[in-house]
């Protein structure tokens, strides 16, 4: 296959027009063209009137070898792919099934790669399946009344159910990963179109349903699941785990499952388990991330200023991605941006508040939505210990429930600088999935945070013309945007105790879709590299 890079045409062109371009860079017939693959499309609108779509292409011709020799120029050259390999030849024998504690793209992609290779394992997920568990949140949203077992943050799926459903991440892929995570996803129901787009993303009622055929999947291999399901305590002797203990959330029934091996895959908001975990003598330390505000605007404004007006109408909704280094050290930026989507109340504990963005597939939401955040480290968090930053985020979370009274707080932008409260939007209106009300956001965070938040927004309107417009609706608070805590592991993926792997966003190594299910197959591939799947005596 012979790639070819930077291929440019306008965004309204044909198949047709595409084919051409291919052989005109080539310098071949039409016909010549056997078969060609679209690698990656991009947008290119530095120039509003000519907005273009930028293709990277693999192109199967006779005789490839002479084409190359015919054509010169570094857009052209012999197409390299790397080929994911899961790694066999593990020799010690399981007595026990693997557990996979958590379902979120990170236990969600271990658990389906030991399934497929023989090791059968157990999943337990606090929630419910995410058929019962997306009537679960549509019911909070409608009626305020917290399920803390099964919401936007617990149940199959993880947090990233309730999202734009984005699939782009900044790992380096030299092993074929991502790659991987894409083509699971399209064999189950996700577009083709997100293997080659720069910003694929699945959007929330898809990715919905390719969860759902990969848990059926898994279960076809041999895996089985127990829903409702929350392991309470984990059980170590001599340094090893010997015993996963869990709770059944509706019956209260206690289970204890014995086992030589299990994955911490429990997402960022397992606040429960990261003080079980602290309590156990697992290593764990506090760690930096960031919180803020959802803030709105109209869609039709981001796209526009993103595209232009002509192309604004042909492209679907446009997204950005802002950032600010600020003097006094803290950085700002934009994080989880959803064009036409929606703000969440994405609370998962009683008498607090935590918001994020969601998408659907379509993204044809009136609004835009972003957090815009600020940087904090454990210097900010008040205490001391790896759960600092759980207590800080728990603080803030409790703060917005009082500022709205039970439901999302919201305010517009210039009253927040102004310090005033907000008594009706301006000229347009949130789009946001939960009750909500206005409330003194700007009593919510220390000043510093505040000032820094005000700072990033102007510095963005340089970039977005009238990013800090007055009615910019802010919804808050943004405080789950990463673990507050890094459980650590060695060189082999393990904790300081044998037989228990954390993982994923949750563990501290990974921000997103797509990272944590990278580092979910990690530990599946760590896992095949020691142990034998397929034949373990617990399958005699």
């Amino acid at each position: 296959m012979i790639r070819i890079q930077q291929l440019k045409l306008p965004i309204t062109h044909s198949r047709e027009q595409l084919l051409k371009k291919i052989a005109k860079t080539l310098r071949i017939r039409q016909e010549s063209v056997i078969s060609y693959t679209i690698c990656k499309q991009s947008i290119d609108a530095r120039r509003k009137s000519e907005v273009s779509f930028v293709y990277t292409i693999d192109v199967s011709v006779n005789n490839e070898e002479n084409v190359l020799r015919r054509v010169k120029g570094k857009q052209i050259s012999m197409a390299q792919e790397v080929k994911y390999q899961f790694p066999r030849g593990g020799e010690k024998i399981l007595k026990y099934k693997p557990i996979i504690i958590g379902s979120g793209p990170a236990g969600l992609f271990c658990a389906y790669l030991l399934a497929e290779y023989g090791f059968c394992p157990l999943i337990l997920e606090r929630g419910k399946p995410v058929e019962e568990r997306t009537r679960e949140v549509e019911k909070f949203w409608q009626q305020n009344i917290l399920n803390p077992h099964t919401n936007v943050q617990f149940g199959e799926g993880g947090a990233g159910t309730f999202s734009d459903g984005k699939l782009n991440t900044l790992v380096k892929d030299v092993n074929g990963r991502n790659k991987k995570v894409l083509d699971i996803f399209i064999r189950h129901g996700a577009p083709d179109a997100i293997s080659y787009q720069a910003k694929p993303h699945i959007g929330t009622d898809i990715l919905r349903t390719v969860i759902q055929n990969m848990r059926r999947q898994i279960e076809a291999w041999g895996g089985s699941y127990l829903f409702d399901t929350c392991a309470t305590d984990l059980e170590i002797s001599h340094g090893n785990l010997r015993t996963v203990i869990c709770q059944n959330q509706m019956t209260g029934e206690i289970h204890n499952i014995e086992t030589e091996l299990a994955v911490l895959a429990v997402g960022h908001s397992a606040r429960d388990t990261f003080a079980m975990l602290e309590n156990r003598g697992f290593q764990m330390e506090a760690k930096s991330f960031a919180v803020g505000l959802r803030v709105e605007h109209p869609q039709t404004m981001i796209s526009e200023t993103q595209y232009g007006k002509e192309a604004a109408e042909i492209l679907e909704a446009a997204p950005y991605k802002i950032t600010a280094n600020l003097e006094n050290g803290r950085g700002v930026y934009s994080f989880c941006m959803c064009p036409g989507g929606y703000v969440v109340n994405a609370s998962s504990e009683a008498g607090q508040i935590a918001t994020n963005g969601m998408s659907y597939s379509t993204r044809d939401g009136k609004n835009a939505n972003s957090a815009i955040i600020v940087t904090v480290t454990p210097d900010d968090f008040g205490g001391d210990g790896p759960l600092a930053g759980v207590q800080f985020q728990r603080s803030l979370e409790k703060k917005a429930y009082e500022l709205g009274n039970g439901k999302v707080p919201q305010q517009l932008f210039g009253d927040f600088e102004r310090k005033k409260l907000s008594d009706s939007y301006g000229s347009f209106a949130s789009e946001i999935k939960g009750l909500h009300q206005f409330g003194a956001l700007h009593e919510l965070f220390p000043a510093e945070i505040v000032e820094s938040f005000c700072q990033g927004m102007h510095k963005f309107a340089r970039h977005i013309p009238e990013f800090d417009r007055e009615d910019t609706i802010l919804s808050g608070v943004e405080s789950r945007t990463s673990s507050p805590v890094r459980i650590t592991r060695n060189e082999e993926f393990e904790s300081n105790y044998k037989g228990v792997y954390p993982c994923g966003e949750g563990a501290g190594y990974a921000g997103g879709i797509m990272s944590a299910a990278m580092d979910g197959m990690k530990i599946a591939e760590a896992i095949a590299q020691k142990y034998k799947g397929g034949d373990s005596l617990w399958q005699r």
